[in-house]
């Protein structure tokens, strides 16, 4: 008689410690669940859980406290930067990092992440651009694309009457007290594996104190784009890249030749 023998199983991937095992409230084919691993997934590898803080303010990301497992603070709309200087100025020793939107950021918040990036603070920013307001309704953003429809601007963004969208990253990339700025993108895994790398470079310029640091993530949000999860990834693609392109903006020559 044949003896079944059961095949070796081998894992492949686990959850990463620094995320708890609950269900995300996004939307189905939004990547911020995405962006949440890769940041987790550094802080595994760096060993910096235990002394890791994270800021998230108001927004789809409002509830991130319940994802992340370390340390975790709620500010209010657009002040995240603010209040991740405090802590860093009081716990100089921790790692703190924000976690914003692009109508956080760019909007409300674009006063305090300005100064943030000028006083050179060693913070590290997580900006997810989605080029719409996700959580309120679908409204027209600072980073909305020209001749996007959104709910507050249904014909599509009129530049002349609506001015253009915001580049943060190469406004960012400006501030004397920043030490890298770069922007990816989460629409497909070569882009995602990259998006890691930059995020671990961020989170290592704040590690050696090199000041201000920030990754601008391309994201999808199918919900008020008004289309399937598998378009929005073609869609940011087809038209987020070229108004958006992916590159290191600024680079302290301290972080050269890292690799991971």
């Amino acid at each position: 008689m044949d003896i079944l023998v059961k095949p070796e199983v081998q894992t492949v991937y686990a959850r990463p410690q620094s995320l708890t095992d609950v269900s995300m409230h996004y939307c189905p084919g939004c990547t911020h669940g995405i962006a949440h691993r890769l940041i987790a997934e550094v802080m595994d590898e760096m060993e910096i859980r235990q002394q890791t803080v994270g800021v998230a303010p108001v927004g789809c990301s409002v509830f991130a406290y319940n994802y992340f497992n370390c340390d975790f603070v709620e500010a209010a709309h657009g002040r995240a930067p603010a209040m991740a200087t405090g802590i860093k100025r009081v716990l100089p020793n921790r790692i703190v990092f924000t976690y914003q939107g692009d109508g956080d950021l760019a909007s409300i918040g674009m006063g305090e992440i300005m100064h943030a990036a000028g006083r050179g603070e060693n913070i590290t920013v997580v900006f997810i651009n989605n080029a719409i307001y996700g959580m309120t309704g679908g409204q027209m953003a600072p980073t909305t694309l020209p001749g996007q429809k959104t709910t507050s601007s249904p014909e599509g963004r009129d530049v002349e009457s609506m001015g253009f969208p915001l580049h943060m990253s190469e406004i960012l990339a400006k501030m004397d007290g920043a030490s890298f700025v770069a922007r990816r993108s989460l629409h497909d895994p070569k882009n995602i594996r990259l998006a890691k790398k930059a995020i671990r470079t961020a989170f290592e310029a704040q590690r050696r104190g090199l000041g201000f640091s920030m990754v601008e993530l391309l994201s999808t949000c199918p919900t008020n784009w008004g289309i399937t999860p598998i378009e929005a990834l073609s869609w940011l693609e087809q038209h987020m890249l070229p108004v958006y392109p992916l590159e290191d903006f600024k680079v302290s020559s301290a972080l050269a030749g890292l690799k991971f």
